[in-house]
């Protein structure tokens, strides 16, 4: 999105040829911008300027990605023309009020199922003023999609959270060349400065698909995994607090700085876990990690209590029933609470046959707690983890014990 909306070209190394990436690109190629690419990780993004984006002639379809959705949102509404975005079916489930009431305040007009509150959004954009606007939810997608439409619009606009969020787009504006006003779990940008391109980025391993190899390293008897280049940010490394806080064999080490960002090395060996409770800020940082944490609970030796986790609801399921119903299957002892879900101790995991119902992080949670499990167990739609982690049953069978 940034490299789309800069001066100039820029490089992207190591880019994820995930469905939700790809659908990203198919959306600016619709508003005029070049790509070339990807090929074996590289991309080359031709940008057209802060305002050199052209009306798309159709409807743009984020398929999937309630990140594409969200923060172009926040580009669309800078612009001085109509557009349409949507996505699939579960994506049209899931609320846009949150990105849309900030960016009518800002002026522009949005339109959408229950009152913009659902997709598909329609969008006139231009004109729009900065805010300064407290975002109910700690979101970097509410978030992104805010800083993104203040880079169009006329003052300062900032967004305060209730805590802080992940941090990579300030991270990359910085990296663009605009500033970026951070102060505590507040964000700001003024509107105006264009984006620097002519750079080349590289991309971290994305911790999120790291964490699934991370439990199941874990948890699989006599497992040894070391796991290279994994982006390590500090509103982004819960996963590794709870996994630690679990008791697990888990080492960070090499930390460097690559592109802006931190990036380790995440050796894992199996573990003897034991029960936490995950809950407040600890939260945003592991917020699509508590599905296979789950998983890890389900073997650990006492209790674990999952709770201000109702953000999972409104994901590509409803993750907090879909944990439950799930792992019930593989015969875990667990409860569905209001905001997250209890998992009692003394589990052995038996093979099951498990549905995700299109959700990429379900998909791939099942399937590691498929590798405690006596017997075979049945993942159906696998292809759906093509979303964020193509390559993942590759992977997994490339760390196959001989």
């Amino acid at each position: 999105m940034l490299g789309s909306l800069a001066d100039g070209e820029t490089v992207v190394e190591n880019f994820l040829t995930g469905e939700d990436c790809l659908a990203t690109m198919k959306c600016f190629m619709e508003m005029g911008v070049s790509f070339q690419g990807p090929d074996q990780g590289r991309l080359v993004i031709s940008g057209r300027g802060l305002h050199g984006l052209q009306e798309p002639g159709r409807v743009l379809d984020a398929e999937n990605s309630g990140t594409t959705i969200r923060l172009l949102s926040g580009i669309l509404a800078g612009q001085p023309f109509f557009s349409v975005i949507t996505g699939d079916r579960s994506l049209c489930a899931r609320p846009m009020g949150r990105v849309a009431d900030p960016l009518t305040r800002m002026g522009a007009a949005i339109w959408g199922r229950r009152g913009g509150a659902l997709p598909p959004l329609a969008i006139r954009g231009g004109n729009l003023k900065g805010i300064d606007y407290h975002s109910p939810v700690a979101s970097a997608q509410v978030k992104s999609s805010i800083l993104l439409a203040g880079l169009f619009a006329e003052g300062w606009t900032r967004v305060e959270e209730p805590a802080k969020s992940r941090d990579h787009t300030e991270r990359m504006l910085n990296y663009f060349g605009h500033e970026v006003e951070v102060r505590g779990n507040r964000a700001g940008v003024r509107g105006g400065p264009g984006l620097r391109g002519d750079k080349t980025i590289s991309v971290p391993g994305d911790i999120s698909s790291a964490a699934f190899i991370m439990v199941a390293a874990a948890i699989v008897p006599g497992s040894d995994v070391t796991i290279r280049g994994v982006g390590t940010n500090p509103t982004r490394d819960g996963i590794i607090e709870a996994l630690l806080r679990m008791g697990a064999d888990l080492t960070v080490f090499n930390t460097r700085e690559v592109s802006g960002e931190p990036v380790s090395e995440i050796r894992v060996r199996s573990s003897e876990l034991k029960g936490i409770v995950v809950e407040g800020d600890l939260i945003p940082r592991l917020i699509d990690e508590l599905p296979v944490l789950a998983v890890a609970a389900s073997l650990a030796g006492s209790e674990t209590l999952v709770r201000d986790a109702a953000e999972l609801k409104v994901k590509e399921s409803n993750r907090i029933a879909a944990v439950v119903e799930s792992l019930r299957q593989f015969g875990v002892a667990i409860e569905e609470q209001p905001d997250g879900f209890l998992v009692r101790p003394g589990n052995r995991l038996r093979a099951a046959r498990v549905d995700p119902r299109g959700d990429h992080r379900m998909a791939m949670a099942m399937t590691v707690a498929g590798l405690a499990a006596a017997g075979n167990t049945l993942i159906s739609d696998a292809r759906c983890v093509n979303i964020s982690f193509p390559g993942f049953y590759d992977v997994l069978k490339s760390l196959e014990k001989e």
